[in-house]
């Protein structure tokens, strides 16, 4: 699918349309997202700040869907775990961005390609338009390469005695 197809439809996706997150840009080769959390009185939290939950629903999808795009179906791309560590309370729109590398993405084909899994930590600083950061966020995606990609293992005659 086209990134920008893509990013039209993460738009209006519920999770983010009703929480005011916004994809605002996604490049065409799936490498780079930017993404906004717009402060709004529904998703302040009780010192109106932005709510962590919106602050981390925010940076959910975005690592495994870029890798997924890169491996395609030949792979199993999960989100195994994330953390979230709140830095300075978000009195404002909030920004995160996202780019993959493509090194990350040789290491990940390559320790995979055995059928192994692979946990890989990623972060992202979710700052605000000035540059202060507000949270970091880490995801670990889970990436395997699926059962009939996996090379076959050859298995040698046993000798009788």
């Amino acid at each position: 699918m086209r990134a920008s197809t893509f990013r039209r439809l993460l738009n209006v996706w519920p999770p983010f349309l009703f929480n005011s997150i916004r994809v605002l840009s996604l490049a065409d080769d799936y490498t780079e997202a930017r993404v906004v959390l717009r402060l709004r009185p529904w998703n302040r939290n009780y010192v109106r700040a932005q709510f962590g939950g919106n602050l981390f629903a925010m940076t959910d999808p975005f690592w495994m869907l870029l890798i997924l795009q890169h491996l395609g179906n030949d792979h199993y791309v999960w989100d195994k775990a994330g953390a979230i560590d709140f830095v300075a309370p978000g009195r404002s729109d909030v920004y995160a961005h996202f780019k993959l590398e493509s090194t990350v993405l040789d290491e990940l084909r390559a320790a995979a390609a055995g059928g192994e899994k692979v946990l890989h930590w990623f972060e992202v600083q979710i700052k605000t338009a000035a540059g202060e950061v507000i949270a970091i966020v880490r995801k670990q995606i889970y990436v395997r390469l699926k059962p009939r990609e996996r090379p076959r293992e050859t298995l040698t005659p046993s000798r009788a005695c």
